[in-house]
């Protein structure tokens, strides 16, 4: 059984398609704010939400910020509506969202974002090369990490240099088979330390191009689709 909380507004405007969410195995829960959205996923556990960019006293940013934190509530797919414009669009990556619809609302866009978010398995942690250079105190010196868990919003970044919340990184991504991307990002977590292990941050891209948000994508999709193996078979030669 999937769950799907979702504002309501936006719920009417689907309501009114013959789609699959009014399938048995599929229960939709209307939220009347982020907020109601908020407290439901707290006691429903939803596997996604829908919700808005801007809504009152909880914004697009809070939101996500709210479950992306809490171990509790983070295993969930978010889809943003926001409006067209660049500004919010831009938000919308930066606010760790799986995807966002801009406004004026397309539902047939819409309703293939969640029928894709509900029937993709869990992704699996994935090891790709990157090249870090860190802005201000390192004065751009270059380290080797691993990325782990990436999508368009951020990344999970194991990486041998002392980093702070808040603290920016200009990121150099070589994906195999789909070029190569270059993003800004900013620090949003810092991992408690692990033995054996690099450090870990959680970042979010604060400014990423369409091209490299479509690069990372398209080799999650590689991946989800059992791709990369040739990657697979090199990781086991090493």
């Amino acid at each position: 059984m999937k769950k799907v909380i979702i504002a309501d507004d936006i719920y009417a405007i689907l309501r009114g398609e013959q789609n699959f969410l009014g399938r048995a195995d599929i229960t939709v829960v209307p939220a009347a704010s982020n907020a109601a959205a908020l407290a439901l996923h707290k006691t429903e556990t939803a596997d996604l939400i829908i919700a808005k960019l801007d809504d009152g006293e909880l914004n697009g940013e809070k939101f996500c910020s709210s479950i992306r934190r809490d171990d509790m509530l983070r295993n969930v797919s978010i889809i943003m509506v926001c409006s067209g414009v660049e500004s919010d669009l831009k938000r919308c990556v930066k606010c760790s969202a799986n995807a966002f619809v801009s406004s004026p609302l397309n539902a047939t866009i819409l309703l293939q974002e969640v029928y894709q978010l509900l029937n993709v398995p869990p992704r699996k942690s994935f090891r790709i090369r990157v090249t870090v250079k860190l802005e201000g105190t390192v004065k751009g010196r270059p380290y080797a990490g691993q990325a782990e868990n990436i999508s368009a919003a951020g990344m999970l970044l194991r990486l041998s240099a002392e980093l702070m919340e808040g603290d920016s990184l200009v990121v150099s991504l070589s994906f195999p088979g789909h070029g190569r991307i270059s993003a800004t990002a900013e620090v949003a977590r810092v991992l408690p330390k692990q033995k054996g292990r690099l450090p870990g941050y959680g970042i979010s891209f604060i400014d990423i191009s369409l091209d490299a948000i479509l690069a990372i994508e398209a080799l999650a999709a590689d991946l989800a689709s059992g791709g990369g193996a040739q990657n697979k078979k090199e990781e086991k030669e090493k």
